[in-house]
């Protein structure tokens, strides 16, 4: 759950560069981590065989 939190306050802490301060389209990115981290899957994670959920018995 930690993880998935600080995915979502990246990802909105990125959208507000759209709306306030430079104004650049790269804010826009942050929509990767806000969606990734409202959703529960992260694609690079299981790229890379990372897992922060444990394992269920």
């Amino acid at each position: 759950m930690v993880d998935r939190g600080i995915r979502v306050l990246v990802g909105v802490g990125l959208l507000i560069l759209v709306f306030v301060g430079p104004q650049t389209p790269w804010g826009w990115v942050g929509v990767v981590p806000l969606l990734t981290g409202l959703v529960g899957w992260c694609p690079l994670y299981s790229l890379l065989g990372l897992r922060t959920c444990p394992l269920r018995k």
